[in-house]
């Protein structure tokens, strides 16, 4: 087991780390910019170092500072947390070449399925279906319209790196399609430095289900069963959930073995979530692979009583996975709700400022992951989440019930966030029915 790793990220993740390295005696160094210099968590780390400025660019997302600052602290690891530099390769490569380990997938694994064509490829030769699309990138945009003729609108216009909802469009004609290849090309390169496009059949009315996967070094790869991400807007997830609510044991149990089968044809280890569609018929397709940890994992930890960041730090110093498939066992109902600093009724627009009034929510059933506390500022150079709160209960109505008394119970003033939105969501007839898809807050907030 590593003795002193790094964290390269900031906020709660950066938190969740520090905790489970505490826990496994494993020393910390943290690194963190100007603008988050009295965060709340630096106090925990055994070590901290100021990179830069508030600005991503000069900080969180400089590789050489971070790497000085991995050198000043004499660290085994780097764990990147998610965003910023979780799926760079070339920060990836970088390590590894320094003699420090990157603790997540390797470059090679990172590259094939953070390529989302060659991430298709691989699914299809995995014998999992595979949304219809073009068979490979979209040269321009005559490419693109030849190649939508063939499969038929609506489409959906993706970037092949990258993700979060960047780079992504919703075609219904021909007129669409060539406005959105321009700025989502633009988008993508600006995001991810890389404008390279390929297009999907839009499946009308999905549900968005991902499976959480672990894979050591030895081969040896678990699920823990699978997240219903379908609540989103703007492609950016507000609410989780597992188990799904309308997957049967059978469908499942075949979802979970397709997610498998592309992690073990990747030679893939560490942390990964596979991502599928699944249509009105309950058949799900492959979308794409996020090769690190997710926002929304402590739905799946909630559910298993499996710590998944511990997990990651001890496959990653070499460790084979000590339990087996029928060990980790799926129990009750999870929820996430996520709180982002955001006007729900000015269109979700960005509301950094200084909270001067913070409570979060407890009591049996209740798990709030934050970074945040009274008096603490929320910068507009991050994103705009402030905390996580998630409920586990025997039952999705008891589960339920426990998130909308949470969500009563948290209080951040003066700054406005989504709680009102979340809490709309919640207590909507359609989801207790769990009878929603993924443009459900467009049509119903």
């Amino acid at each position: 087991m590593f003795s002193r790793i790094l964290i390269a990220n900031r906020g709660e993740i950066a938190l969740r780390i520090i905790r489970a390295c505490r826990e496994l005696d494993i020393e910390t160094v943290v690194i963190y910019s100007e603008a988050d210099k009295d965060a709340s968590y630096l106090r925990l780390a055994d070590e901290t170092v100021c990179i830069g400025p508030a600005s991503p660019s000069a900080s969180y997302l400089d590789i050489s500072r971070i790497l000085s600052a991995a050198e000043i602290g004499d660290v085994e690891a780097i764990h990147p947390g998610y965003g910023f530099l979780a799926e760079n390769i070339n920060f990836a490569k970088i390590c590894r070449d320094c003699g420090i380990k990157f603790i997540g997938p390797s470059p090679e694994a990172m590259q094939l399925l953070g390529d989302k064509v060659q991430a298709r490829k691989l699914a299809k030769k995995a014998d999992v279906p595979i949304v219809p699309g073009s068979e490979g990138i979209i040269e321009d945009i005559d490419d693109a319209v030849k190649v939508a003729e063939g499969i038929g609108y609506p489409l959906m216009m993706k970037a092949v790196s990258g993700g979060g909802g960047r780079g992504m469009r919703i075609v219904h004609n021909e007129e669409n399609l060539r406005s959105a290849f321009k700025s989502a090309g633009a988008e993508a390169k600006a995001a991810f430095g890389d404008g390279t496009m390929y297009l999907e059949k839009f499946i009308i009315k999905p549900r968005h289900v991902e499976v959480q996967i672990m894979a050591d070094e030895k081969g040896n790869a678990l699920h823990f069963y699978e997240r219903d991400c379908t609540i989103q807007r703007r492609h950016q997830k507000m609410v989780e959930e597992s188990p799904c609510p309308v997957l049967d044991e059978r469908t499942r149990e075949k979802l979970c073995e397709a997610a498998l089968r592309i992690i073990k044809k990747a030679k893939y280890s560490n942390a990964a979530t596979v991502e599928f569609l699944l249509d009105k018929d309950n058949k799900f397709y492959f979308i794409e692979v996020n090769t690190r940890i997710q926002v929304e994992h402590p739905v799946t930890e909630m559910v298993t009583g499996r710590d998944l960041i511990k997990l990651q730090l001890e496959v990653a110093s070499g460790k084979e996975l000590e339990i087996e498939q029928r060990d980790i066992k799926h129990t009750g109902v999870a929820i996430e709700c996520r709180i982002n600093a955001e006007d729900p009724e000015n269109n979700f627009a960005p509301c950094p400022g200084r909270i001067e009034r913070y409570i979060p929510p407890g009591g049996p059933g209740v798990r709030v992951d934050s970074c945040a506390y009274q008096g603490w500022n929320v910068s507009p150079n991050y994103d705009s989440m402030i905390a996580k709160v998630i409920v586990h209960q025997r039952t999705r109505t008891e589960a339920i019930a426990t998130m909308k008394r949470a969500l009563s119970e948290f209080v951040i003033e003066p700054i406005k966030t989504s709680i009102p939105a979340c809490q709309e969501i919640i207590s909507h007839n359609l989801f207790a029915k769990g009878k929603i898809d993924t443009d459900f807050v467009e049509r119903h907030l």
